[in-house]
Parts: C-alpha cells; structure tokens; sequence
C-alpha cells in the first residue's frame, strides 16, 4: 500500500503529465506502427513450422533487455536517432505498398533501436546488441533468399551422404539431389536441406555466444561453426536414411522414423555446438591468464 501510494503521489506532482507525454506518445505511434507487421509475424510464428523459433526467441529477448538493464551514462541522442527513427518509418511503410513481408517486420526493429537511440544513446543499444540480434533473427527469411539458399545445401548434403554412403560399401549413383541406391531413390528434398536447422542453430550461435563467451572474435567463430555444423550433421541424416533403408527396410526412409532421425541429429547439433563454445571458453580463458601473466612480468 505504501509503494501505491508513493506511486500516486509522483503522478499528481506538478508538470509529471507533460514529462510523460512525449514517452506515452512515442508508445502509441509505436503501437500503431507496429501492429500489423507484429501481428503477422506472430501468426507465422504460429503456424509456419520453420518459423516457430521465434516464439522463443522473442520472449527471451525481451527477458534478456529488461535483464540487462539501463546504462549508467546513458543519455539521449537525437542526430542519430532521428535518422534511424525515420528510416525505419519510410521502410515500414515502402514495404508494405511494395508487400515485402521481410523488410516490413524488420522496421519495426529498426524503428525500435531508433527510439532507444533517441531515448537513451547509441551506447545503450550495444548494451541491448544480443535482445535486438535475436529479434531480428526471429523474423522468417525472404522465400527469394530461403530458395536460393536452400538448393545449394541440398547438393551439399547429398554429395557428403553419398559419399557415407559409398564408405560402408553401399551402390551408390548421385544425380544432383537424388541418390540412387539398388531398388531405392532418396530425394534430398528443401525441407530435408538443413535450412530450418541452419537458421535455429545459428541463434543458438548468437545466445550462447552473448551467454557465455566474453570476446568478439570467439563469438563470431561460435556463429560461423553453425553453418558447417548443420551441413555435416544433414548429411549425416542422409547417410542414416539411405543406410536403413537399403540394411534394414525402405519403411524407415519416410514417416514417423524419418522425423525422428531429423529430431535426434538436431539434439546432436546442439551438444556439438555446446561443445565448441565450451573449447572457446576455455581457450577465452587461457588467455586472459596469459594477459594477466604478462602484465605481472
């Protein structure tokens, strides 16, 4: 009762409603901005199966920003706020007349780094670089990129799953994204690329990185291990699909069983990962021992 009543004390003070007016104006058009590019993108994260990351993402972000807290000597910055602001209005609505999905979601990020910058400098939004990367790793990619992106990765793990394949002595023909194997052809589909896996691991890249690991350099050959990591482990599943179905039965090359090979080596993927930002912790570390030896000497 007590905290209320300070609460309300502070409102009734004199000139408390025009302090606040710009802030509860700056909330309002952000709401208004943002609402229809927030409400799709919430209902792909629902329904699309390789968007549903960002029902994750999002929420952790926003923990991780209020975590984290405001800076010390934070400060506001109009010069280069505006400007951000204002792009990220422009791009909001070019976008929608344009109806470009990708860049319509991602003003609503830009919009919001232009408001923290205007509110309280451009040191705070490195202070908040890890919420704002997973938000803007929440947003579906572009179809156009996702298929460009897709087909390459799909000859990828064909190749490297037939060449597994051909190591245990299994007949093997390779025509782009079909392996041939006796009485059997394995179609290395898009969603069987590692495109969905790629973009999951590359914001576990991002979080453990911001988590756990203290220099850039180390954070950033966290995030590029990501991409051969989920290459590797796709083309293990190929290899995994191709063996069963040729040892044991062709039941085993769709279904139930197919999906659960998909989950197993996702898990794998992450114990990989987990493991590599272990080996760069350690090696973080060791040099911060080596700096500290040095200096002493």
């Amino acid at each position: 009762m007590t905290a209320i009543r300070l609460d309300l004390e502070g409102v009734r003070t004199p000139g408390f409603w025009w302090r606040a007016a710009p802030i509860l104006l700056a909330a309002l058009a952000f709401v208004l901005l943002a609402a229809r590019p927030l409400a799709l993108l919430v209902d792909d994260w629902w329904n699309d199966p390789e968007a549903g990351h960002g029902l994750l993402l999002a929420p952790l972000a926003l923990w991780l920003g209020w975590r984290a807290g405001l800076r010390a000597d934070r400060g506001p910055n109009l010069w280069l706020g505006l400007p951000v602001l204002a792009t990220g209005i422009l791009l909001r609505y070019a976008s929608a007349l344009a109806s470009e999905l990708f860049t319509l979601r991602f003003s609503v990020v830009l919009v919001a780094a232009g408001l923290v910058i205007c509110w309280f400098g451009w040191r705070q939004l490195l202070h908040w670089w890890l919420p704002f990367t997973l938000l803007s790793l929440s947003i579906p990619i572009p179809e156009l990129v996702k298929s460009a992106a897709a087909l390459p990765l799909q000859f990828q793990a064909s190749e490297w799953g037939a060449a597994l394949l051909e190591s245990r002595h299994v007949p093997v023909r390779l025509s782009g994204n079909i392996i041939q194997i006796p009485g059997r052809n394995l179609f290395v589909t898009e969603a069987c690329s590692g495109l969905r896996s790629l973009t999951a691991l590359l914001s576990l890249g991002v979080l453990t990185g911001g988590l756990w690991l203290r220099y850039p350099l180390s954070r950033v050959l966290l995030v590029a291990a990501t991409i051969p990591v989920a290459v590797a482990i796709n083309a293990v599943r190929v290899f995994l699909t191709g063996f069963l179905v040729h040892f044991v039965s062709p039941e085993l090359g769709e279904g139930f069983m197919h999906m659960s090979e998909g989950w197993l080596m996702f898990v794998v993927a992450f114990a990989l990962l987990g493991a590599l930002a272990w080996v760069f912790s350690r090696g973080e570390l060791g040099y911060a021992h080596w700096r500290a030896r040095r200096v002493d000497a």
